[in-house]
């Protein structure tokens, strides 16, 4: 099924179920109010909420109504945690190699993660506010899983059964701010803002042989101004798997239902295939040609973000954003 929020009834919006096609919805708030109370008795609700959305459908569903993504938050406007994976090595490996530095060994045994924002998310046609081109203004497109409640200490293979949803995130980044932020040794802040969410989030049943290995087998389609950006695919490598990122985040803690984990920016060894992010992009003309010669975003830029079925339809409905400069108070 496919679960999206309109921009209604509260900071954490109405849950709505939304066709396979994603031109018809019908509010859920009679079963939940919000995706997160869904999440939060899953097991019961999860039953409820599919086959309400078998009945849209199959145009039995009362008061469903025609889709305007326009007017749909993220799925989750907000969310108890958001951490965030660095799975594709390929990218990890490029942006060292360009600056002169090895990756670590335990890179490959032990997954990159960091505590990214998650008391707002960005809806799908939202503008990406920023104050500054100066910062340095990039996208990331990465693949997102949620979460129902997750114990402390989970295996990856008990981590999995707790993949309830899966859909898009625009990790919204400020390259420029980046370097003197990891040089005090702290993580991210000010450099990371908030992220954009897909229309809607999908369970992995909707995916059909796309989800296997607890990955997701499609490209990743972004475009820029109109223009082909890239399409990596996002199944192809990953070094850790969802489940082996859930696990990693679930060590010391538990997670609470509704907690997202991301792949990291999809990118692969074949760079015919485009980037997800400039700073790939970037990168590559650095390896190629001794700097980068693509300058990061700038003010009225378009941003397109979604991933196609095998028949060419949207699976998640797409990202699509302008960036825009945020007046200063």
């Amino acid at each position: 099924m496919k679960l999206g929020s309109l921009k209604e009834g509260g900071r954490d919006g109405t849950l709505v179920v939304v066709s396979r096609d994603l031109r018809r919805a019908v509010r859920a708030d009679g079963i939940a109010p919000t995706l997160q109370r869904a999440l939060e008795d899953w097991a019961v609700l999860a039953p409820r909420l599919n086959a309400l959305f078998e009945d849209l459908c199959n145009g039995r569903a009362t008061a469903a109504f025609d889709l305007d993504e326009h007017l749909l938050a993220a799925p989750l406007p907000r969310a108890y945690e958001f951490v965030d994976g660095s799975a594709y090595l390929p990218h990890v490996e490029r942006v060292r190699r360009a600056r002169g530095a090895e990756v670590p060994e335990s890179f490959y045994v032990d997954p990159l993660m960091y505590q990214a924002v998650s008391a707002g998310f960005l809806g799908p046609r939202d503008p990406v506010k920023v104050v500054s081109a100066d910062y340095g203004i990039d996208l990331e497109a990465e693949v997102v899983i949620v979460t129902d409640d997750v114990p402390m200490a989970v295996t990856p293979e008990q981590a999995a059964e707790h993949i309830q949803l899966i859909g898009l995130v625009n990790d919204v980044s400020l390259r420029n701010l980046i370097p003197p932020e990891l040089a005090k040794g702290f993580g991210f802040l000010q450099s990371k803002p908030r992220s954009a969410l897909s229309p809607v989030f999908v369970t992995p049943d909707e995916l059909g042989e796309a989800w296997q290995g607890n990955k997701v087998h499609l490209a990743m389609l972004t475009h820029i101004n109109g223009a082909w950006f890239g399409a990596p695919e996002a199944g192809v490598d990953m070094q850790f798997d969802f489940a082996q990122l859930v696990a990693h985040a679930a060590k010391t803690r538990p997670l609470s239902a509704g907690t997202l984990v991301g792949s990291g920016t999809v990118a692969n060894e074949d760079t015919a295939l485009g980037a997800s992010c400039f700073a790939e992009r970037r990168t590559v003309e650095t390896l190629r040609d001794g700097k980068p010669s693509t300058p990061f975003m700038a003010f009225g830029d378009r941003v397109r973000i979604e991933m196609l079925d095998a028949a060419g339809k949207s699976v998640f409905g797409a990202i699509e954003q302008t960036i825009e400069q945020q007046p200063r108070p």
